[in-house]
């Protein structure tokens, strides 16, 4: 585990000194001590840069330029410790345990990747500490959300993602728009696994038939072969359930190799900016999870503040969630005004909260208002599916031919 320690605090409340100067209330504490294990290295660091670590920054800064979190009457900064955890969840689970019985911070905010907050998890609900897991997709997240009652599961079930597709796609099939052959392939790890297992009976019990169903070791980065796999039969429809690296090579080696299904869906990535920075027009009409409605005034705010923080886009999915996780942290504390960990899980458990991603109360500590399918269509990630969730758009398929490289 890298034990470097940086703690940003420090700098963000000399500048909130002079921004709107903090209230000091007797026995109040200098600052909120804040920590996190994310990866900085590794295969998911990716993942990490573009969801999870601009939004924690942001959050942080805007935090302390208004002054810190409100105790009370006091306003107190938040200082932060960090460590890097490799995308390694044995090092993921040191760091949690330094964060928690060495460093005694106040509060954790959770690793990226479905197999890093499931690591986490126990350490977490032993120490009594709450969870916002805000980017794991897992079929466990309501057995969880009973068993760790300070755990928040906020990115849906694998379940839940593959009946949202198969919604989407079942009417289109029975319309004769598109046949019934799938092709699913799927990165064995924590959210390939979880996503492919609730892909495949989702399918299934829509009548849609498996071609070709295969999953591959994380850091696999020749993917021509099981496209070229995947292409012999013929599929109407083409789902990875990948991790970003994976997704961008996917992409690519479609591209190259002419592989066009009429429906195209990649996993973790294809909603990130940096997809439609590599790919531009060939994205229109490729399908992944997650989706955002572009119209939403919050949405909007949300972007021009994360392009002013972090200098560059927010992805179409699991950034806004993140950042409404960490607003629905602030709020409680601050309902609870004081370091109450206990009480803010049962804040967490009961309140309704108000976010960038709109009203937000936790069903049984899972978020249940979520966009579960996105598709690019002229330069924007919109969700489609809930089908009556404001700002759905219609899917367009078949999916376009790529246009030439």
């Amino acid at each position: 585990m890298n034990s470097t320690i940086t703690r940003r605090g420090a700098l963000g409340a000399a500048a909130a000194a002079l921004a709107a100067p903090a209230v000091r209330a007797q026995g109040a504490p200098s600052a909120v001590r804040i920590g996190y294990a994310i990866s900085k290295t590794g295969p998911n660091a990716g993942g990490a840069a573009i969801t999870t670590i601009p939004n924690y920054e942001m959050w942080v800064k805007e935090v302390n330029a208004a002054g810190g979190l409100r105790l009370g009457q006091a306003r107190v900064p938040i200082q932060v410790t960090e460590y890097d955890d490799r995308s390694v969840s044995e090092d993921t689970v040191r760091a949690a345990e330094r964060l928690v019985n060495q460093d005694r911070v106040d509060f954790v905010l959770p690793p990226w990747g479905t197999a890093l907050n499931l690591a986490v998890a126990p350490i977490l609900n032993r120490a009594g500490y709450p969870h916002l897991a805000s980017t794991a997709v897992t079929d466990r997240a309501p057995e969880l959300g009973r068993r760790w009652t300070n755990s928040f599961w906020m990115l849906g079930t694998g379940s839940g993602a593959g009946a949202g597709l198969v919604e989407v796609l079942a009417p289109l099939k029975q319309q004769g728009r598109i046949g019934d052959t799938v092709a699913l392939v799927s990165v064995a790890d924590g959210f390939g696994i979880e996503l492919a297992n609730g892909m495949r009976p989702a399918f299934q019990r829509a009548g849609f038939r498996l071609t070709y169903d295969r999953s591959y070791p994380v850091g696999t980065q020749d993917m021509a072969p099981i496209l070229a796999e995947a292409a012999r039969g013929n599929p109407e429809v083409f789902v990875a359930c990948s991790y970003p690296p994976d997704t961008l090579a996917i992409t690519e080696q479609a591209r190259v190799s002419g592989f066009n299904p009429k429906v195209f869906y990649t996993g973790v990535g294809t909603a990130f900016p940096l997809y439609k920075q590599r790919f531009g027009a060939a994205t229109e009409g490729v399908m992944g999870v997650g989706g955002v409605d572009a119209s939403s005034q919050r949405f909007q705010d949300y972007l021009r503040r994360h392009v002013a923080s972090a200098g560059r886009e927010p992805d179409r999915w699991a950034s806004a969630i993140t950042f409404a996780s960490l607003e629905m942290l602030q709020q409680a504390i601050e309902r609870v005004g004081r370091i109450d960990r206990a009480a803010v899980i049962r804040e967490l458990q009961t309140g309704s909260f108000d976010t960038v991603i709109g009203p937000v109360k936790l069903q049984n500590n899972l978020l249940t208002d979520l966009w579960q399918v996105g598709q690019w269509q002229g330069g924007e990630f919109y969700g489609l599916m809930p089908l009556n969730k404001q700002g759905a758009k219609p899917a367009i398929l078949p999916k376009p031919a790529w246009p030439a490289a």
